[in-house]
């Protein structure tokens, strides 16, 4: 079932930002010709997070975590990402931390069905298009899932806008979410996370996600 909402801003309850705190965390949002990324950059912040639009790839390098936003095709994504795919896998697979968002979680995969180019390959599967009878799937739909990312979070619906979807061939699926039929919407593989769902656009619920998952990185960095 899918419950459509208007989108509200973050309250206050949720961003631990505060004039004179220096968030403790560097993340790379990497700009590679997807849309949304004042939204997310903006929803880092109140998460507490110290973001850094990246336009280079190869500056990923250094990077202490990584964020690969998502509005757009998945061609587009991997035209502007492929020359850096060794540079980008070699630092995916020596533990930098990874959310990945929509298309950036799809790129994560072998190939998709919207397009002729190789994803990234980092997860083996593909993605397809969603056997629904209406595509694209957009608005609130929950998202079930005990990953600990989740903890506190007030509602478990979030918000999708997306016409594909991952089938994995190895076991990295972490929640689902059914659109007349099950699908995965969060798969994790080591430190790299990809969800299918918006945080940035999910009001609350994405903004205590995101203040999680900005505490994971703290841990881990």
């Amino acid at each position: 079932m899918v419950i459509i909402r208007r989108s509200v801003k973050y309250p206050e309850s949720t961003d631990s930002y505060r004039i004179g705190q220096r968030p403790r965390v560097k993340v790379s949002i990497a700009d590679y010709g997807v849309g949304n990324l004042h939204s997310i950059r903006k929803a880092l912040e109140l998460a507490g997070a110290r973001p850094v639009v990246e336009s280079n790839m190869r500056n990923l390098l250094d990077a202490e975590a990584i964020v690969f936003p998502g509005v757009g095709a998945f061609d587009a994504a991997m035209a502007k990402l492929d020359p850096y795919r060794d540079i980008i896998l070699d630092r995916l697979k020596a533990g930098t931390p990874c959310l990945c968002i929509c298309i950036g979680a799809q790129i994560l995969f072998e190939g998709s069905e919207e397009g002729e180019m190789p994803g990234l390959g980092l997860i083996k599967g593909r993605v397809v298009r969603l056997p629904a009878k209406r595509v694209p799937h957009m608005g609130w739909n929950e998202v079930q899932s005990d990953d600990r990312l989740f903890e506190g979070v007030p509602s478990r619906y979030f918000y999708f806008a997306h016409s594909y979807c991952a089938r994995p061939e190895e076991d990295v699926v972490k929640g689902v979410t059914d659109y007349e039929g099950e699908f995965p919407s969060m798969v994790r593989k080591k430190n790299v996370i990809g969800v299918q769902f918006h945080p940035e656009k999910s009001s609350r619920s994405g903004g205590v996600f995101l203040r999680n998952y900005v505490k994971h990185l703290e841990e881990k960095l």
